[in-house]
C-alpha cells in the first residue's frame, strides 16, 4: 500500500509539472508578445512587468503568493497548501524559464488569446485534475466564502479577475488588449472544463408515457442503455404514472428519439445536460475522475 502511494504521488507530481509547463508556455510565448494578460496573480504579476520588465514574472508570482499562503497555512493547515504550492512553484520558475527561449509566435492579440487560452486553459487543466491549484485568487475567494458563504466560487473569481483586467486598462489606457483578455480567459476556461469533464457531455433523459413498459424495453433492446423506472403522480388527474429515467450518450439522441417517436407520439419527453456520468459504459468512479 505504501509503495502505491508514493506511485500515485510522483504521478502527481509530474502532472503538475507538466500542466504548469505548459500554462507557461501559454504565458511566455502568448500572451506576453502580444500584452495581454491572464487571470489571477498571474495576471497582476504580468501588469508590474509591462510597467517595468526588470521585475520577472514568476519572480512577482511567488512574491505576491507568499502572504496568501501564508494566511492560508495559518487558515487551513499545511496539508491544504501543499499541492497548490508545488503548483504555484511549478508555474512560476517555469513562467521564468520560458521567457528565456524567443518563441514569440505571434503578437497579433487575437492568435495570442486563442491559442494562448489553449495553452493557458489545457495547463490549468492538468494542475487541476490533481486536486492542486496555482494558489493566489483561489485563495483569496476561499477567505471571502467564509465570511460570505452565500456568494459563489466561480463568481468571486470573474469578479477578481473583472478588477484585475481594469485595472490593467485604465493603467495602460490600452481597452482593445483588455477585451482579447476577456477572450482568452474564456477560452481557457472552457478549454480546463474539457480537460476536467471531457468533451462528450452524457445526456439525462426523463420519458413519461401510457406505454412506458414497451419504451423501456426498446430502450434496452435497441440503444443498450439501462432503464430505472421511477414512481409519480400526475398533479393534475392524480394518476400514477410510471417516468423512466435513462442515462446516454450525447449522439444517442436522434436514436432514443426515433425510439419513443415509434411507440408513443404523445410522450413526454425531457433531455437534459449530465457533465458527469459513471458506470455501465460510462466513467469508471475512481479519484482521478
Amino acid at each position: 500500500m505504501e509503495t502505491q502511494t508514493m506511485r500515485l504521488t510522483a504521478v502527481k507530481i509530474i502532472k503538475i509539472i507538466l500542466g504548469s509547463a505548459i500554462f507557461a508556455m501559454g504565458i511566455q510565448w502568448f500572451y506576453h508578445p502580444a500584452q495581454l494578460l491572464s487571470g489571477g496573480i498571474t495576471g497582476v504579476a504580468l501588469i508590474i512587468n509591462y510597467i517595468n520588465a526588470k521585475y520577472p514574472i514568476g519572480v512577482m508570482i511567488i512574491a505576491l503568493n507568499v502572504p496568501l499562503f501564508l494566511i492560508a497555512l495559518k487558515h487551513y493547515g499545511w496539508k491544504f497548501i501543499a499541492s497548490s504550492l508545488l503548483g504555484m512553484l511549478s508555474c512560476s520558475l517555469l513562467i521564468d524559464f520560458m521567457g528565456r527561449i524567443n518563441f514569440d509566435f505571434t503578437t497579433q492579440p487575437v492568435l495570442a488569446a486563442l491559442y494562448g487560452g489553449v495553452l493557458t486553459g489545457f495547463g490549468l487543466g492538468v494542475v487541476y485534475s490533481t486536486g492542486a491549484t496555482t494558489g493566489g485568487t483561489d485563495i483569496i475567494a476561499k477567505l471571502i466564502r467564509e465570511r460570505f458563504p452565500y456568494v459563489n466560487f466561480g463568481t468571486l473569481i470573474l469578479c477578481l479577475d473583472a478588477i484585475i483586467i481594469t485595472t490593467y486598462a485604465v493603467i495602460f489606457r490600452k481597452f482593445d488588449n483588455a477585451m482579447y483578455t476577456v477572450v482568452g480567459i474564456y477560452v481557457a476556461s472552457k478549454m480546463i472544463d474539457v480537460v476536467l469533464y471531457g468533451t462528450s457531455q452524457s445526456k439525462l433523459c426523463l420519458i413519461i408515457s401510457e406505454h412506458s413498459d414497451e419504451i423501456k424495453d426498446a430502450i434496452v433492446e435497441k440503444l443498450h442503455r439501462g432503464v430505472t423506472v421511477l414512481y409519480g403522480k400526475g398533479a393534475y388527474s392524480g394518476a400514477d404514472k410510471q417516468v423512466l429515467l435513462c442515462a446516454i450518450k450525447h449522439q444517442q439522441i436522434v436514436e432514443i428519439r426515433n425510439v419513443i417517436r415509434g411507440i408513443d407520439e404523445s410522450a413526454f419527453v425531457i433531455v437534459t445536460d449530465a457533465r458527469d456520468v459513471f458506470g455501465q459504459n460510462f466513467g469508471n468512479i475512481t479519484p482521478q475522475n
